[in-house]
């Protein structure tokens, strides 16, 4: 008999976001499947960056704090549909040079099995803002 995994909620997403939040890498990837994909908003490809399987997507999220230590996802407004889901958000940061990240952007997502299989983040091309006074 196939095994039932609970569906993918908004609830599940807003979960999801939190854990980004509090820069909570073990709980990310406790929501990822084992055949994860991350398409990253920037990178060489059209895709930007295209990270698989756990080992890679670990990687590719620990560097959005690695970049942005203060980072964070605010405003989320989250949608499901089966197995395709959209969050929005506007992520916030300061950069080493103390300029101010702020910028809409999605995540694009297909599950499988209660999981997120694929993450693909858009964001808006913005300079960056002038450093706090």
């Amino acid at each position: 008999m196939p095994v039932s995994h609970p569906p993918v909620s908004t609830s599940t997403l807003e979960a999801f976001s939190e854990a980004w939040n509090r820069h909570d890498l073990d709980g990310l990837m406790g929501f990822m499947s084992e055949d994860c994909v991350f398409m990253t908003a920037g990178g060489p490809d059209a895709c930007g960056a295209r990270h698989v399987g756990p080992e890679a997507v670990r990687k590719a999220f620990a560097l959005a704090w690695a970049t942005l230590p203060d980072a964070q996802w605010r405003n989320g407004v989250h949608f499901v549909q089966g197995d395709f889901g959209v969050s929005q958000w506007t992520y916030t940061g300061t950069a080493a040079d103390g300029s101010r990240v702020e910028t809409d952007g999605v995540d694009i997502f297909t599950f499988k099995n209660g999981k997120i299989a694929v993450k693909n983040a858009f964001r808006k091309a913005r300079p960056n803002l002038p450093p706090a006074a």
